[in-house]
């Protein structure tokens, strides 16, 4: 690579205000949401969608600022920092199900630890990727290509992390199946259907949620990976149907099958409050 460009291309205003628009509106009512119900460990989704929000705010001025490093460097770093937060919240769900349905014995990794292990992970992939856009934001030839390869290692680590909870969820959503407490029988889809939330629904939820940040975690790899004069990389099209297309209907999901829905408050009296407390030392470290 001769030389590195912040754009290969100038970004589409039109683009970035429609994802802004789209971004207001579900991270306002997952706000609403969050507040309603009190479901306080939906913090770092909000969190989420406001990084999308001034994310995209900075590509829309980036389209007659092209040669703005700091721009570039805000609106690369809150794009990225998005999904992991999202994934924070996450984590914190499956566990709080896993306590409400009185199925701590069934998980594959103990309850006491399930949040810690895996916001851990999400933490080092946060600090990787913002670390990594920083180094970016140096501007010079060096810190550019330095900064990508730190991000793509925070990438990597939340691909990991994630991979491996998609897999602790399915084994747990296998074994309550074939060992059902009495909480998750009366509360199935079987009794009560999909349009009643029940602890299924938001299973489903989490699952989807989670596939869509997969796809769009493997799609950053490749772009990265593929440097600063790759195709992807050099096309906007693609980072905004396999980024913010995708994170856009992670939100609408977890809106429509909003966990507050069958976990509520948070307030069930064996949900291990010490998630919240975990997450706020993880982040502030």
């Amino acid at each position: 690579m001769s030389s590195y460009e912040l754009y290969r291309y100038t970004p589409s205003l039109a683009a970035a205000l429609l994802f802004i628009a789209l971004f207001i509106f579900i991270t306002a009512y997952h706000a609403y949401q969050m507040a309603r119900a009190r479901a306080w460990y939906f913090t770092c989704f909000v969190l989420g969608g406001i990084f999308q929000i001034i994310g995209y705010i900075a590509r829309a001025l980036a389209h007659s600022n092209t040669q703005s490093i700091p721009i570039y460097a805000m609106q690369a770093i809150l794009i990225l920092l998005a999904p992991p937060l999202y994934a924070a919240t996450i984590y914190m769900t499956l566990g709080r199900l896993i306590t409400l349905l009185d199925a701590e014995r069934l998980s594959l990794v103990p309850i006491r630890w399930l949040t810690a292990v895996f916001v851990t992970g999400d933490v080092l992939s946060f600090l990787l990727q913002g670390a990594g856009g920083g180094i970016m934001a140096s501007g010079t030839l060096s810190g550019m290509t330095t900064g990508e390869n730190v991000i793509m290692g925070g990438l990597a680590v939340q691909l990991i992390f994630f991979s491996v909870f998609v897999i602790v969820a399915t084994l747990f959503h296998y074994r309550i199946h074939q060992n059902p407490t009495e909480k998750s029988m009366s509360t199935c889809i079987a009794r009560s259907g999909w349009r009643t939330p029940n602890w299924e629904t938001t299973m489903v939820g989490l699952y989807i949620a989670s596939i869509l940040i997969l796809i769009r975690s493997v799609f950053r790899m490749i772009e990265y990976a593929g440097g600063n004069d790759g195709y992807l990389m050099s096309h906007e099209a693609f980072s905004y149907v396999f980024d913010a297309m995708l994170m856009f209907f992670a939100m609408v999901v977890m809106s429509v099958l909003h966990p507050s829905k069958v976990l509520g408050s948070g307030k069930a009296e064996k949900v291990d409050k010490r998630e919240s407390v975990q997450l706020q030392r993880l982040y502030s470290a």
